[in-house]
């Protein structure tokens, strides 16, 4: 699978995003950009508006002022489907996979084809090997090819994320963001997280991967962006941004820890 062409451009662009719940001001003017072929890494504390923003970009949540752009094409107000079709995929906080279905079946639904004609996919014998084969390439990718044929609700803790990052490139993303892929994953699945993330970025025009364990944001990430309280307060490099006197701030609170070991 080759990945696209990148656009002169960024890939994606948030501008002025604002989203409040009631008096909660979760998205407070957020400007930023991913550009082609980088790893936006994204930080803050808990209540800093990181998952927020990957919901708003994705449609899940309706931007009360401001733009998102996908390329050159608008996608503000567009529904989460048609955000996916024109190419923004995504993982969650909690895995979120059908169980009752197999490795395989789970990354199957999630090809666009299929998706839109199941039976036809089901009973034409050319697009179901296709469909398959497509399916398999990611598996492999990850790693998971092996159990193809396993009940999702057999998968250790890391196959399972491993899986939704699976079944989130089968939608043929031009930008993946990733919500805290690494959350509850313990030290030896957190570095074959690290290693698969460096493998699929390849696969796509661009990444942004939000997480609270640092030393993955600095593994992975070419820029980072820091938010709190729904604003970005720095941007910039690992050391640019983790020793910024805001980013600082955020973090401490009361305590005498830095961002790195508060991760």
């Amino acid at each position: 699978m080759l990945m696209r062409a990148a656009p002169s451009g960024p890939v994606l662009s948030v501008r002025g995003l604002k989203k409040h719940f009631g008096g909660v001001r979760a998205l407070d003017g957020i400007d930023l950009e991913v550009r082609a072929g980088e790893i936006l890494g994204v930080i803050g504390p808990n209540g800093a508006g990181k998952t927020a923003l990957i919901n708003t970009i994705t449609g899940f949540y309706r931007a009360g002022e401001g733009r998102i752009l996908l390329g050159d094409t608008d996608i503000t107000a567009l529904s989460m489907n048609r955000i996916g079709h024109l190419g923004v995929g995504r993982t969650f906080q909690n895995i979120r996979l059908f169980r009752r279905m197999t490795v395989l079946e789970n990354v199957l639904v999630a090809i666009k084809a299929f998706a839109e004609r199941p039976l036809h996919a089901l009973f034409g014998m050319a697009d179901r090997k296709q469909a398959k084969e497509r399916a398999m390439h990611w598996l492999r990718l990850l790693q998971l090819d092996g159990k193809a044929d396993q009940l999702a609700s057999s998968l250790s803790y890391g196959d399972a994320r491993r899986l939704e990052i699976a079944r989130a490139l089968a939608g043929a993303p031009s930008v993946l963001l990733l919500d805290e892929p690494a959350a509850g994953m313990n030290d030896a699945e957190t570095e074959q997280l690290t290693r698969d993330i460096r493998t699929i970025r390849e696969s796509v025009q661009a990444i942004v991967l939000i997480e609270h364990d640092m030393g993955l944001i600095r593994a992975l990430s070419d820029r980072i962006v820091a938010m709190d309280y729904g604003r970005k307060i720095a941007e910039g490099s690992a050391d640019e941004v983790l020793k910024h006197p805001e980013v600082l701030r955020a973090y401490l609170g009361d305590d005498e820890e830095t961002p790195e070991a508060s991760a």
